[in-house]
């Protein structure tokens, strides 16, 4: 397969992207090979060979939706650590070749194209830097790293190697998506200066829907499966006894391990509003939850984001705006932003016109600008709603996110969630759990966290740098 560049076209100064004053690629256009500088050449049968890493859980289900958007592509080659749980796409695959060491599998199976990663989010960052280095298209599950200084090196990696890439956010390529867009962009709520995204995950309900946080280490040390190689698993985080506390998908609420409810959902909840609204790095960021402790994320939190204003000057840089007719993209003035993510249940407050008897919801968007407001994908109040009618549908339609990121390994397009734009979003969700880390969790009583997008630390809150970056065990590397 021939390696896909990331358009110089659409790259933006770093520096201004990350800085917050640049608007960020949205990625919605379908680009010709011929404006890549390619040629679209592909293997001589026109499939892409396909790994998989981590394939028990999401991994798995993310094949399995490529075989429906794209049929035919090859899965040649599985990794995961634990067979047993594995086992049933190992069986949906028979002619691939199995492993447990994803760098073994690199090692042995030659001819490799394309790499989807679903481990773990302590594992993202090494497994599709690994893919990366190995020259391969990667399609990597959210959020893309487990901390903020991996996705910065993740993203700035793929654009050298210049290798198509994808994030497992799928709504990226959504009708919704672009029906949010349209709406903000079409003037209908005037500049917005708020939103407000919700989710109740984690539930602990009575059926304990999702995984549990707000807890501690467990004290028991049952026997590992013989199916599961733990140390494997472990990868670069700390070592610790083996515990079902913590897998096959209890692992999210673990600070060592996951990366909590803002991580879980983040990266599919922010997207839309992003591309939206614009926005790039936050000035700031500042959190309050229920209480937290060194081992698992809290069972609530409310994180507030700063953004600042864009211009219509810095809106221009975005081709995708300059080429959306009809959308008044270009128009609109973009103020500052002010961001609420709340989770645990918690949600904003309704919003004044929402008619009584209408829900918020368990999981929620709200956007409120000048005029009115528009909650999940309708424009408030019913009065503003019937003044500004159906908004034209001026966005390219992408037929699915995973063939939205084949036909791109392929050479067709850039990908609507490739690492140029997964990358600095990632980077902003994690930021939301640095705030909510137990050892800086007073300070930010007294003060918000200011953020330097370029240095990749807080100006007035050192202390908190350590967590934009975690240490590795022995023998892990990532760079």
């Amino acid at each position: 397969m021939n390696k896909q560049p990331q358009v110089s076209s659409l790259k933006l100064n770093r520096r201004r992207f990350l800085g917050g004053t640049a608007a960020t690629v949205t990625s919605f256009m379908v680009v010709p090979s011929y404006v890549l500088g390619l040629r679209g050449q592909t293997s001589p049968n026109n499939k892409l060979n396909i790994a998989g890493i981590g394939i028990g859980g999401q991994g798995g289900s993310d094949l399995a939706s490529i075989d429906k958007e794209s049929p035919g592509e090859n899965i040649v080659a599985l990794a995961d650590v634990d067979w047993a749980h594995a086992a049933h796409t190992f069986k949906r695959y028979p002619s691939a070749k199995t492993f447990k060491d994803y760098r073994k599998m690199f090692d042995e199976v030659k001819g490799i194209d394309a790499v989807v990663v679903g481990t773990p989010d302590h594992i993202h960052a090494f497994a599709s830097m690994a893919a990366i280095k190995h020259g391969k298209h990667t399609y990597c599950e959210k959020p893309l790293t487990h901390s903020v200084w991996e996705a910065r090196q993740v993203a700035e990696a793929a654009r050298q190697a210049k290798v198509a890439t994808q994030m497992g956010n799928q709504g990226a390529g959504s009708d919704d998506t672009r029906r949010l867009c349209e709406m903000v962009w079409s003037g209908a709520i005037g500049p917005v200066h708020e939103a407000h995204i919700w989710t109740d995950r984690p539930s602990q309900g009575l059926f304990n829907e999702y995984w549990p946080q707000g807890v501690g280490r467990p004290k028991d040390t049952p026997p590992v499966p013989a199916s599961l190689d733990w140390d494997l698993w472990l990868g670069p985080a700390p070592q610790r006894p083996y515990n079902p506390a913590y897998l096959p998908f209890k692992w999210r609420g673990w600070w060592d391990f996951g990366t909590g409810a803002l991580g879980d959902i983040g990266c599919h909840a922010f997207d839309p509003v992003f591309r939206a609204l614009k926005l790039g790095a936050p000035l700031s960021v500042q959190a309050s939850s229920s209480r937290v402790n060194e081992e698992t994320y809290p069972l609530a939190s409310m994180v507030t984001y700063e953004f600042g204003p864009r211009s219509k000057e810095i809106q221009a840089i975005n081709p995708h705006v300059k080429g959306l007719s009809g959308t008044g993209a270009g128009e609109v003035a973009m103020p500052a932003v002010k961001y609420v993510w709340y989770d645990g249940g918690l949600r904003p407050p309704r919003p004044a016109g929402l008619p009584d008897g209408e829900m918020m919801g368990d999981n929620g968007r709200l956007l409120v600008g000048e005029k009115g407001f528009i909650l999940g994908s309708t424009i408030y109040p019913a009065s503003l709603r019937k003044e500004v009618g159906e908004i034209p549908r001026s966005i390219p339609r992408v037929d699915g996110h995973y063939k939205d990121w084949v036909l791109a390994c392929k050479g067709q397009r850039v990908a609507g969630s490739n690492f140029d734009w997964a990358g600095p979003l990632a980077e902003a969700v994690l930021l939301g759990n640095v705030a909510l880390r137990v050892q800086v969790r007073e300070l930010l009583t007294r003060k918000k966290l200011q953020w330097d997008p370029v240095n990749l630390k807080f100006p007035n809150l050192p202390d908190a740098d350590e967590f934009l970056r975690r240490k590795y065990r022995d023998g892990w590397s990532l760079i």
